[in-house]
């Protein structure tokens, strides 16, 4: 089976409310993330998508180094020749330090979901990421919770 690994942020902010921020597909909600390019690490990759699907730069972010989210699931994908293909989503968390107008590129629309754990949003993949975060912030609350 072939492989594939995905990169992404998941970007919270303290203000107006604690909140995090969910991209809009059709049919599901999902993070700003993509496939990694030749020569890219894992961060530089999940830099890169936010940027190119959010607007959202590194000087607009904190980004949190405790924080690691990892998910294997199968998909099929086009450039794989629809056959099945392991896939790896490896997320990465950071707060938004100032604010900025979201530029909608790859998806229908955002929200800033707010944070109300447990969150029942998307069991594939956003719930266990959401609950994954809220374990972290037990550990380590942020700091304008």
């Amino acid at each position: 089976m072939q492989v594939a690994r995905s990169c992404g942020f998941l970007i919270y902010r303290s203000q107006p409310e604690h909140s995090v921020l969910l991209m809009k597909h059709v049919d599901r909600w999902d993070i700003p993330k993509g496939h990694i390019d030749p020569g890219e690490t894992d961060e530089e990759a999940a830099l890169r998508e936010l940027v190119e699907e959010t607007g959202i730069t590194e000087s607009d972010i904190n980004i949190d180094t405790n924080f690691l989210f990892q998910h294997q699931y199968e998909v099929n994908l086009k450039r794989y020749g629809d056959k099945p293909v392991m896939k790896t989503l490896i997320v990465y968390l950071a707060e938004l330090v100032r604010d900025v107008d979201i530029v909608v590129t790859e998806h229908e629309s955002y929200e800033w979901h707010p944070w109300s754990p447990p969150h029942k949003i998307q069991k594939k993949t956003i719930d266990g990421l959401l609950e994954h975060l809220a374990k972290h912030w037990e550990r380590r609350p942020p700091h304008n919770a």
